[in-house]
C-alpha cells in the first residue's frame, strides 16, 4: 500500500498509523502494520506485513523491512554511512522477517563497497546496538545491549554477541559462536567457539549453545578434535588446520570451521 493511499485516513481495516507520524509519499506500507507517534518514514522505504514501529523511530531512507519486524522506540534505520568515502550513492538497509530491533538502536546504510547493510531473519538487536555501513548479519543472531559493529563486519547465522562489545571493521564472527560481554573483537572469531576478553581470546567450543541448537554428540566431538588441532596443540595455526584435514573426516561442520580459519584476513584470536 502506497502512503498516498493513506492520506485521507490514519486508520484502515489493517493499518494503524498515528496522526503525528510523517510518511513520505514514496513509502510502501504493508498490511496489518502499526506505526506509532512521531514516527518518520522517509523516501523509498517499505514496511512489510505485520510490522510494528514504535514511537519516535525513524526510517530515514532506502530501508526495506520484511514481515513482522519490530522496531523499538527511537531506533534509527537507514542513516547515511559514517564513511568519508561515501559520495551520496544510492545504498540500502534490509531487515529480514521476524527480526526485533529494540530502543535507540542504529543501522546505517551501506556504501558502494557492498551497497546494502543487511540483517537476516529472526534476529534480536537489543537497545543501543549500532550496525555500521556494509555489515552483514545472518539469521537467528542475537546482539546484546550497547554492542557496536564497525563497517563491513560479518556475523554468521546463530551467533551471539553479548553486551558492550566493540567489533573492529572487517572482522568476522562465525556461526554458533558466543562472545562474552565487554570484549574487544579485533580479529575473527571462528564458528562454534566461545570467546571473551580484551584482546579477544578463545575458550573452547560453545558447548551449551551447540547443545541447545540440537547438534549431535558425534558432531560436537569432531569439532572438539578440530579445535584441539588448531588451538590446543604444539602446532601453529596453519599446521593445525593441515593436520586436521589430513586426519579427520571432513563433515560439513568441521569443513566450515577449518575453511573459516583459512579464509581469515584479520587473523584469529587465541
Amino acid at each position: 500500500m502506497n502512503a498516498q493511499t493513506l492520506a485521507s485516513s490514519t486508520t484502515t481495516s489493517s493499518v494503524r498509523i498515528h496522526p503525528s507520524a510523517l510518511i513520505d509519499p514514496s513509502a510502501e506500507i504493508g498490511q496489518d502494520v502499526e506505526i506509532g507517534p512521531w514516527v518518520i518514514i522517509g523516501p523509498k522505504c517499505s514496511v512489510g506485513d505485520g510490522s510494528r514501529i514504535a514511537a519516535r523511530a525513524t526510517l530515514e531512507r532506502n530501508v526495506r523491512l520484511g514481515q513482522r519486524v519490530q522496531v523499538g522506540m527511537g531506533a534509527i534505520l537507514g542513516g547515511d554511512p559514517q564513511d568519508l568515502k561515501y559520495r551520496g550513492e544510492e545504498t540500502w538497509v534490509e531487515i529480514g522477517d521476524d527480526t526485533a530491533i529494540r530502543e535507540y538502536a542504529t543501522v546505517n546504510r551501506g556504501t558502494a563497497h557492498s551497497v546494502t547493510t543487511r540483517v537476516g531473519k529472526h534476529c534480536f538487536l537489543m537497545s543501543y546496538v549500532h550496525l555500521a555501513h556494509d555489515c552483514h548479519v545472518g539469521d537467528h543472531v542475537i546482539i546484546s545491549n550497547g554492542t557496536q559493529l564497525a563497517g563491513h563486519v560479518m556475523v554468521e547465522d546463530r551467533a551471539t554477541i553479548s553486551g558492550l562489545c566493540a567489533v573492529h571493521q572487517f572482522a568476522r564472527v562465525g556461526k554458533h559462536a558466543f562472545i562474552g560481554g565487554c570484549s574487544r573483537v579485533s580479529q575473527d572469531v571462528p564458528p562454534y567457539v566461545r570467546a571473551v576478553g580484551n584482546p579477544i581470546k578463545l575458550f573452547g567450543l560453545n558447548s551449551v549453545g551447540l547443545q541447545r541448537s540440537g547438534f549431535d554428540d558425534a558432531v560436537v566431538r569432531e569439532l572438539k578434535r578440530a579445535y584441539r588441532f588448531c588451538f590446543r596443540s604444539d602446532l601453529n595455526l596453519s599446521q593445525g588446520v593441515e593436520r586436521a584435514r589430513a586426519e579427520m573426516t571432513m563433515i560439513p561442520e568441521v569443513e566450515h570451521f577449518l575453511g573459516f580459519i583459512e579464509a581469515s584476513q584479520r587473523g584469529v584470536g587465541f
